[in-house]
């Protein structure tokens, strides 16, 4: 009896594999991980201020992104910066049509500085040469083409000031100073700094005007409420606001001045307002975005409606504006749809016609990739989870093995469209699912104060609740599904393995963290003015009434509940989520003679920027699920990729000491 209930075990086992092995191969051909997390072909597009010249990011011949130009009409492509090693991925034109301005930081540090590529000769500048300063741009207009605003933080780490660049000279000139809590600043068409938004002691938004050389409070709102100043209204008399004063879901508002007088621009009962359209002259809106699960558009411009008609046919998805020319004839439009990479296009207003100029990723033209749905699923406490879910083609929907892909911020939100991670994970045979769980952004003050003080509590119970649902609607094997993510998904898959060790077969965290008190303890210096709002939200270490609330809701403490197979991905240089945050989360299970498999980048930080990096990594990860999961994946030649920077460290339990 006991040899053929062994018996029956293998050829349960062996049907096992055998049925798996069978719907795997009805899958479409495996995807090269090279195709989906190489450098994109071409991206980015910009088209010049006077309309006459292109330009795009695309690898040299060293596969390293750099910034490429080329007069329109012509074949005169060239390569116009010489990045060495991490690539470029953030530029604009200035607004004397001469010069390319681009961001780049030290090794994934993100003390990105300003520098700019002058066309007429060829050269490269570094406008912001200050050694360990952080530096972004926060205006150029067209009446000033040789002056830009710039913020860094030099004069104190914790703080960033407002300076007047001069492009033709390189001169940095002080322009505002910071009063001591501001965390952003906002100016007027004329380029004059006029508006701050703080974080107030408890938490709370506040507003300020810089009125006669002095700041003013001008609205102040609780850390219930949703306040961000956008912008001044064309003739300066306005603020243009996303608020949610008297209202769930924050709003798009135009507010007097002067009198305080609001009016409702734009908005939604299911979403808050998202991306706002405006003149690049004028600075009048034209149109604001809202996405409960697909992006509408609200066209407060009638001179637009038609172009939006317009684009609305030209291709598949959903679009973007991402510049135009000064004379506002051509605009340069994005496309992003769930089964098709980026695409990108040049619109003439005047014939309403789009030229197709170029796919991100051509060689993913023409696959078959696995369609993303809109699905809600309600929480067990009655709120809803705008969620998506791919399920990969060619298999039939049920009982699948099961991917939960947990965003990060966590105030941040999962979009609709073509996800990189969604397909790769689907072409493995995987259902992907993506949850917009309690403190997502973008669903209204509700859903996000209802994350409050919830790390590891509520917002994990809305995960699980995912998960049950997944099951109960028959996508999902409940023994096969996996958690991943990365920043505070990767927080989430920590969560995951120690306060539900039984929920999940296995986790992937990329730059979690895992001791809440040490992750803000070694922010960055310049979070200074937003440093309440995560203790409002998260709970303050350094206060007696929330230690013990931050500590329970830190996996560190719990990795002796860590059971199932851990893979773990961190860069050395992370300001957000320090090294340190997976480095003793791994010395913890090593201590609790538990396993994981710890990958470290030298040369990344919060992400793996360099495709060398990010490619080596998901081919440990694909390989990992494989061996957790049961679905398929491309294996990975060598000990590494070529050219990534990997150092591993597998931890594995000791065996017991046995004998006298």
């Amino acid at each position: 009896m006991k040899h053929q209930s062994i018996r029956r075990v293998l050829m349960a086992a062996a049907l096992f594999i055998t049925t798996a092995l069978t719907a795997l191969a009805d899958l479409p051909p495996l995807l090269p991980r090279e195709t989906l997390f190489g450098n994109p072909e071409r991206t980015s597009p910009r088209l010049s201020p006077d309309g006459k010249r292109l330009a795009w990011i695309a690898p040299d011949k060293k596969n390293v992104l750099q910034v490429w130009v080329k007069t329109i009409g012509t074949d005169d492509d060239k390569v116009v910066t010489a990045d060495k090693k991490r690539g470029i991925r953030q530029y604009f034109w200035a607004e004397d049509n001469k010069t390319l301005l681009y961001m780049q930081d030290n090794d994934g540090d993100e003390n990105f500085h300003v520098y700019g590529a002058n066309l007429d000769d060829g050269t490269v500048r570094d406008f912001t040469p200050i050694q360990n300063v952080r530096a972004a741009v926060i205006s150029s207009e067209p009446e000033m083409p040789d002056t830009l605003l710039v913020q860094m933080n030099a004069r104190d780490k914790r703080l960033f000031d407002v300076y007047r660049l001069t492009l033709s000279t390189g001169a940095l000139v002080l322009d505002t100073k910071n009063p001591g809590d501001v965390a952003g600043f906002a100016a007027d068409r004329n380029m004059v700094v006029r508006g701050a938004q703080v974080t107030t002691p408890d938490g709370g938004s506040e507003i300020r005007l810089l009125q006669n050389g002095e700041w003013k409070s001008w609205l102040k709102a609780p850390q219930t409420e949703i306040l961000n100043l956008a912008d001044f209204s064309p003739d300066g008399k306005s603020a243009v606001i996303i608020s949610s004063l008297g209202r769930d879901t924050a709003a798009l508002v135009s507010r007097d001045i002067e009198t305080g007088a609001e009016k409702v621009l734009a908005s939604s009962d299911e979403a808050d307002a998202g991306g706002v359209v405006q003149n690049p002259s004028t600075h009048a809106v034209q149109a604001v975005s809202f996405d409960p699960g697909r992006r509408t558009w609200t066209i407060l411009d009638p001179s637009i409606k038609a172009d939006w008609d317009a684009l609305a046919k030209i291709a598949p998805g959903d679009f973007n504006i991402i510049n135009r020319d000064r004379a506002d004839q051509t605009w340069l439009v994005s496309y992003s749809a769930d089964v098709a990479p980026a695409k990108f296009y040049s619109y003439d207003r005047a014939t309403k016609k789009g030229t197709f100029l170029f796919s991100a990723r051509p060689k993913l033209d023409g696959v078959t990739l696995s369609p993303m749905q809109s699905v809600t699923i309600p929480s067990r406490d009655g709120l809803k989870l705008h969620s998506y879910l791919t399920l990969p083609a060619g298999l039939p929907s049920k009982n699948l093995p099961m991917v939960l892909f947990v965003h990060g911020g966590p105030w941040g939100r999962d979009t609709w469209g073509y996800s990189g991670n969604a397909q790769w994970l689907a072409n493995r045979g995987y259902a992907v699912l993506q949850v917009n769980f309690r403190a997502s952004t973008g669903f209204g003050k509700k859903f996000l104060n209802a994350g409050d003080r919830q790390w590891g509590l509520k917002m994990h119970d809305d995960l699980i609740d995912a998960v049950n649902w997944a099951v109960k609607q028959g996508y999902a094997d409940p023994k096969r599904v996996s958690i991943m993510g990365g920043s505070y998904g990767g927080y989430a898959t920590l969560a995951g393995l120690t306060f539900t060790p039984e929920a999940f077969a296995c986790g992937v965290d990329i730059v979690g963290p895992s001791n809440l008190k040490t992750l803000l303890a070694s922010i960055p210096p310049y979070w200074k003015p937003i440093r309440a709002n995560f203790n409002a939200r998260m709970g303050n270490p350094d206060d007696p009434k929330d230690a013990e609330l931050v500590k329970n809701a830190s996996p560190l403490f719990k990795a002796d509940q860590i059971k199932r197979p851990l893979l773990i991905g961190q860069g050395a240089n992370d300001p957000r989520v320090n090294v340190a945050e997976a480095e003793q989360i791994v010395s913890a299970i090593e201590k609790n003679n538990g396993s994981v498999t710890y990958v470290l980048y030298p040369d990344e930080g919060h992400g793996f920027a360099r495709p060398e990096n990010n490619i080596d990594f998901n081919a440990r990860a694909e390989a990992f699920l494989a061996n957790c999961l049961g679905g398929r994946f491309e294996p990975l030649a060598g000990e590494k990729y070529p050219g990534s920077t990997a150092v591993v460290k597998v931890v594995t339990p000791k065996p017991a000491s046995g004998g006298k």
